[in-house]
């Protein structure tokens, strides 16, 4: 895991009023930490924009009618905050650091951790997809990828330090891995061969392989 990466942790969704507020759509779950005075946000915005390749740093956040407004530095009026809008704020994050709330981890610490279930080692996170219900973990198994509710009825233990997570998956979510059909035997054509045994099965191999790619995340955990 690289040493820093990087989180988004909001996205300028309009201007509010005449003096340079603009509204924030929120993607942390921790804004009280990132939305304070000084907080400076890169900014992922189109190369035609003069924006691109800035950063822009956070003068004061307040709640209005229950939505986050933003006041950044050098935002004076509302022209100047149109410029803005659509832009998507980010932060750079120790790859290491844990939330302090429990059972809460970030998005890029679940990718490559090993998947166990009933004391085997099923496959590799290959990624995490957000979805209007709920997170789904996406799971490499045989070589495919199969999608797992992230809930914790199905995912009951994350252990980061192990590198690893224990899913109890209900009766089909998950196809079993066929195992190859035996060889039949030939015809015997002589008599002692006619008690041989039918040769094993192979076993399934297990195709599973880290994903080496480096993804950023939303800070929710």
């Amino acid at each position: 895991m690289p040493a820093r990466t990087q989180l988004r942790v909001g996205r300028i969704a309009r201007a509010h009023g005449l003096k340079g507020a603009l509204k924030i759509e929120l993607y942390t779950d921790d804004p009280g930490r990132r939305f304070v005075p000084g907080a400076r946000f890169a900014l992922q915005v189109p190369t035609s924009s003069k924006w691109h390749g800035k950063s822009i740093e956070l003068a004061e956040l307040r709640v209005y009618n229950g939505s986050p407004v933003a006041f950044f530095k050098g935002i004076g009026d509302r022209t100047e905050a149109e410029t803005l809008v659509k832009a998507v704020l980010w932060v750079e994050q120790d790859a290491t650091e844990l939330p302090t709330e429990p059972d809460a981890w970030y998005v890029h610490q679940l990718a490559g951790l090993e998947v166990w279930r009933e004391g085997e080692r099923v496959g590799r996170v290959v990624r995490v997809d957000a979805m209007p219900a709920q997170d789904m973990l996406i799971v490499e198994i045989a070589g495919d990828e199969v999608m797992i509710p992230f809930v914790k009825a199905i995912v009951p233990e994350v252990d980061l330090r192990a590198g690893r997570i224990v899913i109890t998956p209900p009766p089909g979510l998950l196809e079993e891995l066929e195992e190859e059909a035996p060889t039949e035997a030939p015809a015997a054509t002589e008599p002692e061969a006619a008690d041989a045994e039918p040769s094993a099965p192979a076993e399934a191999d297990d195709a599973s392989a880290p994903d080496t790619s480096e993804t950023a995340d939303d800070e929710r955990a």
